[in-house]
């Protein structure tokens, strides 16, 4: 597998370099290249520096925290110091805003996290104004490309976990590898360790029946349906947003104008990686299946979409009309319809310009599918026009 530099690793480099006194804050998936990332800064610094993680069997406290800043400040002003899995530590973000406020201008911190929810959750209740956030998101196509060689359909069928992407040879081999070495850290190491999840049995069939309905509106008491334990509705609901936190899923609401209903509505479940899908599906049925093509292709056009933390966004449905999705971007509102070559007409997306005639319509299909998909900066792609 061929050394890429990933995009947020050029974003990051290039703030630390800046004088300001912000904390940098790499928040994703795991197994998506953010220690990776963070060790090529390193070993690139010009200057001093001290990397170190949290991620450890016995959780570190606030005072190996402690010791790991006074280490740093000692190496001088200016110091890089790299903080990976900083949400396990009990108390993290006060400490943290503590020994930040001492001396904003002594070193260089970067604090990288896979659980956005906890992470999040601690920047937000302490450290306000004294960071910023940088998303490092899966794998698109054009990394995948460029490091693994992959084809579309390869993109398709595995998406884009580097570690699992030279497995790909021996189906067995890369499915056990997904569910053993990515999916289950995440769910019982990541989740499990950080949030209140009174039935995990439940929370791993929740995201087994997700994955088997990429791209889909499905009702929560759909989802219920389909499992083998008991739960509720505001159970499913919380553990569907548990997942989502974790950079597996992004779960989308109807697009009505109406706040209440949007809350209301059967949500719309895309998985952010082919792979978690394919982990429990056979991958091959991309090259053999229509129907699951289609809904691969559209699910793959909805994790890109999902990258644009600038916008909203939904899909659409009225009666039997329907747009596979509604992003809103800086005032305008895109219509989005997906054809990944089954004939499919256009009349949901006729209707939705009928009702929001200021809509601007767009279609992604074969010619423009492969653009979406490599692109790093998503939204430029429809403030510039391209993707039309």
């Amino acid at each position: 597998m061929k050394t890429i530099v990933r995009e947020f690793t050029k974003i990051l480099n290039a703030r630390l370099r800046e004088n300001l006194n912000f904390m940098q804050v790499v928040i994703g998936p795991r197994q998506v290249g953010k220690t990776t990332g963070l060790e090529q800064i390193v070993s690139d610094w010009q200057g001093p520096s001290l990397m170190i993680t949290a991620d450890e069997l016995a959780t570190p406290g606030v005072e190996w925290l402690n010791l790991q800043w006074q280490r740093a400040e000692q190496k001088g002003t200016g110091t890089l110091l790299v903080i990976d899995e900083v949400q396990k530590i009990p108390e993290w973000n006060q400490a943290v805003k503590y020994l930040f406020d001492r001396d904003r201008r002594k070193l260089k911190v970067v604090l990288l996290g896979s659980a956005s929810l906890s992470l999040q959750r601690g920047l937000g209740e302490s450290l306000a104004g004294r960071y910023e956030v940088i998303r490092a998101n899966h794998w698109n196509l054009k990394e995948c490309q460029g490091a693994l060689g992959w084809s579309i359909d390869e993109y398709l069928k595995f998406g884009g976990y580097p570690a699992a992407g030279e497995l790909t040879g021996d189906i067995a081999r890369w499915k056990s590898f997904m569910r053993d070495s990515i999916i289950e850290p995440v769910l019982f190491k990541d989740i499990l360790g950080l949030a209140s999840v009174a039935k995990p049995a439940l929370f791993r069939q929740t995201f087994e029946v997700a994955m088997a309905y990429p791209a889909r509106e499905i009702s929560l008491q759909k989802i219920l349906g389909q499992l083998q334990a008991s739960g509720n509705v505001t159970t499913i609901k919380h553990y569907l947003e548990l997942l989502e936190g974790a950079f597996l899923i992004k779960i989308l609401q109807k697009y009505t104008g109406s706040e209440i209903k949007k809350r209301a509505s059967s949500p719309k479940i895309v998985p952010l990686n082919n792979g978690l899908v394919h982990a429990f599906h056979n991958p091959d049925d991309v090259d053999t299946n229509p129907e699951w093509r289609g809904r691969i292709f559209e699910s793959s056009v909805g994790s890109a979409l999902a990258t644009v933390t600038e916008g909203n966004l939904y899909y659409w449905r009225e009666g039997k009309y329907e747009v596979d999705y509604v992003l809103c971007l800086e005032g305008k509102v895109y219509a989005i319809e997906v054809k990944s070559g089954r004939r499919r007409a256009i009349k949901g997306l006729t209707k939705f310009l009928e009702k929001y005639p200021d809509s601007i319509p767009v279609i992604i299909d074969s010619k423009n599918f492969e653009t979406l998909l490599q692109k790093a900066d998503v939204a430029g792609l429809f403030r510039s026009g391209e993707i039309f």
